[in-house]
């Protein structure tokens, strides 16, 4: 079942075209990952999902539904969009930050209810963070911090969650802490969750769906040991790769790679 279609997707910039004529299905309840060089359209395939971006035709679907038919409010509460390198003011507490994950179940009149705050609560503490609930955002550590705006998208309460690079300026051992836990609300609550992700290695051992795009165009899409190939990533990156299969023999690991000059 898909969670995510699009279907002759064209999003441009002014005149610079980024996605041409995509059609593309993110199944539901996997985990899927999207890999490409830098200006590939990666990030702006994410908005245009959201709804930020405005393609130039073509059509989304979420659950089965057209975007275009739907409020702000209500794709809101189907997937919820974690962007680059989000910001918070100072002073903000990790309980404070969570709560404005139940915006788009709020109404006009009243403040959080009951469920509201049993689901923040969740939230802190599938994240790990219970023991930093009222730590200001500052004090985090670069993973702790991450963790937090993660807590924020599943006070949403959707079951698609979206992720634009997630894991950009954490160093190996966050990069992991982040990662691991989205693969557990993955597993335990069937969460689909789209990632777009730098890190290759990384990118195959988490993904079960990995998408590999350039100048917006889908290269490859698969199960990572059957599409991430010599020849798969000499044209997404212009590069040269030896890969090995990891020790349990699931995914490919990038062990040595150079750039194809010339």
């Amino acid at each position: 079942m898909e969670a995510i279609s699009v279907k002759n997707l064209s999003v441009a910039y002014e005149d610079n075209l980024i996605i041409e004529n995509m059609n593309l299905s993110i199944p539901k309840g996997e985990i899927s990952i999207i890999i490409g060089a830098n200006g590939c359209g990666k990030s702006t395939l994410l908005k245009t999902i959201g709804r930020i971006i405005k393609p130039k035709h073509g059509e989304v679907f979420i659950n089965g539904k057209n975007i275009n038919n739907l409020k702000e409010k209500h794709i809101a509460t189907q997937v919820a969009f974690l962007p680059q390198g989000p910001i918070c003011p100072n002073g903000i507490t990790v309980k404070e930050l969570v709560s404005y994950g139940r915006f788009p179940h709020q109404k006009m009149i009243g403040g959080l209810n009951s469920h509201d705050k049993e689901i923040i609560d969740w939230a802190i503490e599938e994240t790990g963070l219970k023991d930093f609930a009222d730590r200001e955002i500052e004090n985090l550590s670069g993973g702790q911090r991450q963790r937090a705006w993660i807590a924020m998208t599943l006070a949403q309460e959707t079951d698609i969650i979206m992720l634009d690079e997630p894991t950009t300026y954490l160093d190996m051992s966050y990069q992991l802490e982040v990662l691991e836990v989205l693969e557990k609300l993955n597993k335990k609550k069937n969460i689909t969750v789209v990632i777009v992700l730098h890190e290759l290695n990384n990118a195959c051992r988490f993904a079960s769906n990995i998408i590999g795009l350039k100048k917006g165009k889908i290269i490859c899409k698969g199960v990572p040991r059957d599409v991430i190939t010599e020849e798969n990533l000499r044209e997404i990156y212009g590069i040269d790769v030896k890969l090995q299969l990891s020790k349990n023999g699931e995914y490919p690991i990038c062990v040595e790679y150079e750039l194809i000059r010339g």
